[in-house]
């Protein structure tokens, strides 16, 4: 019994990040706000993330000396600080490690930012798998 309140206590100070893997119904609610920004509509959004991270906020992506954070696979080469490349440009001024939790904030500021600077091409799967028959990424559960 001794050994379970040091452990318990550690779980109470020190809580797990909370990951999320969100359903295509989820995130067609949750990301309704982007619709038609820069003129990407909700449908290939939808698509274009389950492509990139499969809506699961705590994917990883190693990807040419970089790695690519979250729901919308961000890369800490431009967008966000991490230690293994401590030079990034870090230009939406966050930690990376912020990408990899529930609360989708501070992910879908920084996704603006890239679609005001790159535009979707940032998102290499949007072109060849998310740009006609979209239908089956629209949600009629809103």
């Amino acid at each position: 019994m001794m050994s379970f309140v040091p452990l318990l206590l550690v779980t109470i100070l020190f809580p797990a990040t909370q990951a999320v893997q969100f359903t295509k119904c989820e995130m067609f609610h949750l990301l309704k706000d982007m619709n038609e920004y820069r003129d990407f509509t909700l449908p290939e959004l939808i698509c274009t993330l389950f492509h990139a991270s499969a809506y699961d906020t705590q994917a990883l992506v190693e990807n040419d000396g970089s790695t690519e954070y979250g729901l919308f696979q961000i890369s800490n080469k431009h967008w966000c600080s991490s230690d293994q490349i401590p030079e990034s440009r870090n230009i939406c001024g966050i930690s990376c490690d912020k990408f990899l939790d529930g609360d989708l904030t501070d992910d879908i500021e920084c996704a603006k930012k890239i679609l005001d600077i790159k535009g979707i091409d940032y998102w290499l799967a949007h072109k060849p798998l998310c740009t006609d028959k979209l239908e089956q990424w629209n949600c009629e559960k809103l």
